[in-house]
């Protein structure tokens, strides 16, 4: 069996009835859908035409989010359908970064992910789903996509149709008739967020507040003001009257232009990862560079002296927990956070991750031990060196798994980024607490940024395959967070080239203190970037 949709899209009539009975039927919070209609127009009155699609999780035969998910709080039926539990979630939200057609979203008031389950409750019992039976054209249809002699295995056989993304390879089971490529491909039209709510700035069910801000503010009653607000909280600019008459004018132009667009959408769910994710990939490059770095000359130098291998240990534990602290502070369910480890999912890189973060912080602390009561236990820095490598670059590949961004996916160049980062970051730390060992570090340094920033031009000169890496670095490097990018690559990279080359003496630290600020800057832009292309 292989239950799947067809979503006839000569028969829609964008009635939202489909929204409506799976919100009642699942009882779904305000802010959030299950399934929900879009619309798109083409034209320019009296040419025009009006679009419906409606959209929802697909049911992917190779589901990416359940690939991601860390403690099966998502999982396949042998029947096909991609169903939850919500007592195993943990609110990390890597099926939502996982997911291309952004059919995941977190309930405000469970703190968990959710999504369409093909209404498996009613499916065992025997019924339809919800959205399929309340349909008053019949636009939905549901059925065994196996079962050779059923409406909807028929409409596929016989009728033309498209399915979402089919380059992300998920092999979805969700079919549209007469789907336009308007109406599939969020790229093809133009995403003007010019209606009430079509924006939240933190993200729907994750951070809703910003909703409760909107509906408490005594200013609201203006249209074009609303709209102005919503530009002032992507942007930062002030509301005054130029900003109001950018809007109106803006909204015109999309009126005047002969593009599709799209005119009625769900909101946005921003930023999923915010600025912890960034700062733990951060605090992980200077913990696993510090001891790789202490590693690497306690076997080229034949040992450290206790002091300074004491203040090294030290620094790597610090950022380990710091890095552990951040990553469980990202949760949207932190109670939860033992999940990761007690019930795991061996496929998510995010176990992966914990586990080697774990014994990594594990050995540290042997280390330490040892360090204090004389033990012997020097041959602990090769796993430790083992670990630390693994410690760097993990999140590349976690990172990879999440197929609805596509800058992500190139794992191993992701992976020598953040080794990079790691040997730049340990370097510096290594100058600080060591200041003998500046003379051999301050080449590797300088090695380690010329290398960064190779890979960097790389990233943002050399041509991309898909239409959303494209887009990622065109913002990255000319959008709104462009300021922050350069930032780190001039002044956290070319800058301490410079220094560390003609200016001698205690300009070195600085260099180093600019250094780790470049890291930080550029993993900020590269990893928030992509988050705001969209995905559907």
């Amino acid at each position: 069996m292989n239950y799947g949709f067809v979503i006839d899209n000569r028969l829609c009539i964008g009635c939202h009835a489909c929204t409506v009975a799976c919100k009642s039927e699942h009882d779904i919070p305000i802010g959030v859908n299950r399934t929900h209609v879009k619309y798109i127009e083409k034209g320019v009155f009296p040419n025009s035409t009006r679009e419906f699609s409606v959209h929802r999780c697909n049911h992917c035969a190779d589901a990416p989010c359940v690939e991601i998910c860390p403690t099966t709080a998502l999982y396949t039926r042998a029947d096909g359908i991609v169903d939850f539990d919500n007592d195993r979630c943990i609110g990390c939200k890597s099926c939502m970064q996982a997911c291309p057609y952004d059919a995941l979203y977190i309930d405000p008031n469970t703190n968990t992910a959710a999504k369409c389950n093909y209404c498996a409750h009613r499916l065992d019992g025997g019924y339809e789903p919800a959205c399929v039976i309340v349909c008053p054209v019949e636009a939905i249809v549901s059925g065994d996509l196996d079962d050779t002699d059923s409406k909807i295995a028929q409409l596929v056989a016989n009728e033309q149709t498209l399915v979402r993304k089919p380059e992300k390879m998920t092999d979805p089971n969700l079919y549209y008739v007469n789907g336009s490529t308007e109406m599939l491909d969020p790229n093809a039209t133009n995403q003007e967020n010019k209606y009430v709510w079509s924006e939240q700035s933190s993200g729907v069910g994750h951070f809703a507040k910003y909703a409760e801000q909107r509906v408490a503010d005594s200013d609201t009653e203006n249209l074009l003001i609303q709209l102005a607000m919503e530009t002032s909280t992507k942007t930062g600019k002030p509301i005054d009257q130029r900003a109001i008459d950018n809007v109106a004018k803006e909204i015109q132009q999309g009126i005047d232009t002969q593009e599709a667009r799209r005119v009625y959408d769900t909101p946005s769910k921003g930023v999923l990862w915010g600025w912890e994710v960034p700062t733990y990939v951060w605090t992980k490059a200077i913990a696993t560079g510090t001891f790789l770095m202490m590693a690497i000359w306690h076997f080229v130098n034949d040992g450290l002296d206790a002091s300074t291998e004491l203040t090294g240990l030290l620094t790597t534990l610090i950022f380990i927990s710091v890095t552990g602290a951040l990553l469980v502070k990202d949760l949207d369910r932190p109670d939860r956070f033992l999940y990761v480890l007690l019930r795991p999912q061996w496929k998510s890189w995010l176990v992966r991750g914990a586990y080697i973060i774990t014994g990594f912080g594990g050995i540290v602390v042997l280390k330490l031990l040892d360090n204090y009561f004389r033990l012997g236990l020097d041959w602990l820095m090769i796993p430790g060196m083992i670990l630390a490598i693994f410690g760097a670059i993990y999140t590349a590949f976690l990172f990879s798994q999440a197929r609805a961004r596509d800058l992500w996916q190139s794992s191993i160049f992701s992976a020598v980024h953040m080794l990079v980062h790691a040997l730049m970051a340990g370097s510096v730390v290594m100058m600080l607490i060591l200041p003998g060992s500046m003379t051999w570090m301050t080449p590797l340094l300088e090695f380690s940024i010329l290398f960064n920033i190779l890979l960097i031009s790389k990233e943002i000169l050399l041509p991309h395959d898909t239409p959303d890496s494209r887009k990622t670095v065109e913002l990255m490097t000319k959008g709104y967070y462009s300021k922050y990018f350069w930032a780190g690559v001039v002044f956290g990279n070319v800058l301490p080239i410079v220094i560390l080359n003609l200016i001698f003496g205690n300009m070195t630290l600085i260099a180093g203190g600019l250094v780790l600020m470049g890291i930080f800057l550029t993993e900020f832009v590269r990893i928030r970037v992509p988050q705001m292309i969209p995905l559907s």
